[in-house]
């Protein structure tokens, strides 16, 4: 009795069925009130829940659904129903043609194939005036159909459709090294700038693909860890312990690098690019990462 009388927000059961049948008019307002507060709540909570991301796919971007195809294909395969209709429109992705199989690109191929023509094709008769036109003309004309079969060969041969899975995965990476390596944003990004009173020195321009940036292997982890869940995902990989395993400790070590890059790059144009080409939402990096 002689504690102070504090005043609650929360009505008791006894209060609430007292002010129902004393003033129904006002407590059915109050429902009303509450129903649409919870309905509020729920589109925020939905929204924030779709912002925050999962931990291990975090938010879908075209340059992620690229990976499965290691950027060949240039629409997106949507997802089907149980009937085989597809749910949603297929959008374009970006694509890499120039990546081939077995460490080549489509540049190489076509200066190889190329110094293989001028290899392979008929030398010029030592006397012209022996020379039968029309046997020169089918030699001419079975060369360049030995070369086109022997270049259609090569292509099938390297092309990464016809690979396996550690072939994408290694056209992935070297994706992931062009579009984040260091040697190629430092040319076109903005620098963060520099602390106060520490002197800008000119650094020597880097030398070769960048493959040890954070942001770089944090997009190969994204590429393996895509890759790995969509394994698990299908027929019964639930029961796959060992790849579960390995799975979260490719999150956590992609958790550790992008704390690493918010405390030295975050508001830069190199960990904005990060972010939206990967889909990195703060669920990949943010508060404890449990699958």
């Amino acid at each position: 009795m002689l504690l102070p009388l504090t005043q609650t927000a929360s009505l008791t059961t006894k209060e609430k069925k007292r002010l129902a049948k004393q003033d129904p008019y006002r407590w059915q307002q109050m429902q009303q009130r509450k129903a649409a507060h919870n309905v509020i709540k729920e589109r925020i909570g939905a929204q924030k829940a779709a912002e925050f991301g999962d931990p291990v796919r975090g938010l879908t971007t075209p340059f992620v659904e690229s990976f499965d195809s290691a950027g060949q294909a240039p629409m997106s395969r949507p997802p089907v129903d149980d009937d085989g209709n597809p749910l949603e429109q297929p959008h374009p992705l970006p694509t890499s043609p120039h990546v081939l199989n077995n460490l080549v690109s489509q540049p190489e191929l076509d200066e190889a194939l190329e110094h293989a023509r001028a290899l392979t094709q008929p030398l010029a008769p030592a006397h012209a005036e022996a020379v039968d036109p029309v046997r020169e003309q089918q030699k001419a004309e079975r060369h360049a159909a030995n070369h086109a079969k022997a270049a259609e060969a090569l292509q099938r041969i390297v092309h990464i459709t016809n690979g396996s899975s550690k072939d994408k995965r290694h056209a992935n990476i070297r994706r992931c090294v062009e579009t984040f390596g260091r040697h190629n944003t430092d040319q076109t990004f903005t620098l963060k700038p520099l602390a106060r009173g520490i002197e800008d020195v000119e650094k020597p321009i880097r030398a070769g693909a960048d493959t040890g940036s954070s942001e770089v292997q944090i997009a190969i982890l994204t590429a393996k860890i895509r890759a790995l869940a969509n394994e698990l995902e299908r027929g019964r990989g639930y029961k796959d312990k060992v790849g579960k395993r390995d799975l979260r400790l490719m999150v956590h070590k992609r958790a550790k690098l992008l704390k690493y890059m918010a405390r030295k790059e975050r508001g830069s144009e190199r960990w904005t690019h990060m972010i939206q080409a990967l889909g990195l939402s703060p669920a990949t990096y943010q508060r404890e990462i449990t699958l």
